[in-house]
Formats: structure tokens, sequence, C-alpha cells
């Protein structure tokens, strides 16, 4: 039961994170909004110092993801909306692996593990998940370039 229990786990946590990923990218804004969005993403494009606290991963990764640009300055915007768009996808997929994990402490507290309190941890795991992932202020977060830390807190 646990190999099989492993194995569905990881594959659904997975499919639930290319599944947000994919959703949000699909939403992503095409340009810059009119606030620190639109700083955010100057700087990781030009690698400069935005205001502090600063945001140093958030740049790096930002400064990569803009390369997908192709040098089209009006592509950039949107390449960096969809690393956050990524990003943002990766925290569901781990969000619905944490839910598991919590799940299957409290069921371990009961007993051994069935098949029916796979099925209830698996259940809870994928609409505690879901439920953040089409969240308004999550989604909002998601679409948009904004500092990936403080923007999923």
């Amino acid at each position: 039961m646990t190999k099989h229990f492993k194995l569905i786990n990881n594959v659904l946590g997975w499919l639930i994170g290319i599944f947000a990923s994919a959703i949000y990218i699909m939403t992503a804004e095409p340009t810059a909004s009119w606030w620190d969005c639109g700083e955010y993403i100057a700087t990781a494009y030009k690698l400069l110092v935005g205001h502090p606290p600063g945001a140093p991963t958030f740049q790096l990764l930002g400064r990569i993801f803009s390369m997908f640009a192709g040098g089209d300055v009006t592509k950039v915007a949107f390449c960096i909306n969809a690393m956050s768009a990524i990003c943002s996808g990766l925290t569901i997929m781990f969000l619905y692996w944490t839910i598991v994990m919590l799940g299957r402490k409290l069921v371990a507290k009961m007993g051994e593990m069935t098949s029916g309190r796979m099925i209830a941890v698996i259940g809870s795991a994928l609409v505690g998940a879901l439920t953040n992932t089409f969240t308004d202020t999550f989604w909002f977060s998601a679409v948009e370039g904004e500092e990936i830390g403080r923007a999923h807190v």
C-alpha cells in the first residue's frame, strides 16, 4: 500500500502543479501592471537595484526568464510574469504535498493506512490545493511579476 500511495501522491502532486502553472500562464498579464510589478520587471530585465529590501533571487530568475523574450522588449514582461506563474504552480504542488504529509501524520494516530484513509488524505489535499489555486488573492499574485516571496505569503 505504501509504494502504491507514494506513486499516486507523486503523480498527483506533479499533475496539480502543471495544471496550476498552465492555468496561470494562460491568464498571465501580457504587460507590466501599474504598481510594483513594473518596477520588478524592469529591474530584473536590466539587473538593476529595486526599492528596499530588494529581491535578488527574483532579479536573477527574472533575468533568466527575460532572455526567453529573444530580444523583443515587448515580450519581457510576459516572460517574467510567466516565471511568476510557474513558481506559483510549484507552490500549489508543494501545498498539495504538505497537506498530504500532514494528513498522513493525522491518520497514523488512528491506525494503519487503509485504502479509504488514503482516498481521504489524497482527496483532502486535492481540495485544499485546488481551492488555493483558484482563490482571488493567490491567482492575482500568480499572474504578475511581483516579488515571489511577498506575493505568495
